[in-house]
């Protein structure tokens, strides 16, 4: 019963060699470079804390669930157990689920949902809970199956694109589009190409796709509680910021609130006239 808490227990390898750095630590760049999802939910969560105040306090979960998938990333490269892949690819799983959930647009919602964003929210548990038992029994195709429920939320993402007026909301969906296309080809080419990159000293792909996809993920997520707000509040009208500078658009991008029948904006708990 303890053997999938072994190390190298598991049957995914990825290119990185084993044990080079570190005696202890079997990928050590792939497992530091999961660093990203410890350090920016904090942040994130201090810039998102008026949208959850005023909109959604369920972004902060979101927030919190990266943080699990980098953990559980870091735990698995570092001990390459099957339990460590079985806590990576569930934890994937299940923040790409609570993300459906809370963001899909009732446009798009399935008819089975009648409009209803809790019976939907019942409906990804119920799918995430089989999931999860599929991903036990049958773990070696979990990472491409997490793959390719990375598609529909980049489709999702292209149609609510294409519904706004706003120019820098459309340049950071773009760029988002961009990052990930480059995260999946980093993934692909570390599983398929491994020999190719070592022959040239940079088995270092995964690692590179580990910031490359917490990049995406929460762009992505920053993009649908836009979005969700010009859904789910008509009377309040989102903006797009970033920080450290509002007029550098490859900082850390958040959304804050205009409250529409008084023409202020909420930002750090205060009212701004917009």
């Amino acid at each position: 019963m303890w053997k999938p808490l072994e190390a190298g227990s598991s049957p995914v390898d990825w290119c990185e060699g084993n044990y080079l750095i570190s005696p202890v630590i079997a990928e050590f760049v792939n497992t530091f470079s999961n660093v990203l999802f410890f350090l920016m939910p904090p942040v994130l969560m201090h810039l998102f804390r008026d949208y959850g105040r005023f909109v959604n306090p369920a972004i902060h979960g979101i927030w919190a669930m990266l943080m699990v998938v980098g953990a559980s990333s870091a735990y698995f490269h570092a001990t390459l157990s099957l339990t460590g892949q079985l806590l990576d690819e569930c934890a994937i799983l299940w923040v790409i689920l609570a993300g459906f959930a809370m963001f899909l647009p009732r446009r798009h919602f399935p008819l089975i949902a009648q409009n209803d964003r809790k019976k939907l929210s019942v409906g990804f548990l119920a799918l995430g809970i089989f999931a999860t038992g599929l991903a036990v029994v049958h773990p070696a195709i979990n990472a491409f199956v997490l793959m390719v429920l990375g598609i529909p939320a980049l489709l999702f993402m292209v149609l609510e694109l294409r519904r706004v007026n706003d120019g820098r909301v459309y340049r950071l969906g773009v760029r988002c589009c961009a990052v990930w296309l480059l995260s999946v080809s980093c993934w692909i080419n570390d599983r398929l190409f491994c020999e190719v990159w070592s022959s040239i000293n940079f088995p270092y792909l995964h690692g590179l796709w580990h910031i490359l996809i917490f990049i995406a993920s929460y762009t992505v997520c920053v993009l649908f509680a836009y979005f969700s707000v010009k859904d789910e509040k008509p009377l309040k009208k989102p903006v797009l910021r970033y920080w450290p500078r509002n007029d550098f658009e490859l900082g850390i991008p958040y959304v804050t609130i205009q409250d529409c029948a008084h023409g202020k904006e909420l930002i750090n708990g205060k009212d701004v006239y917009a």
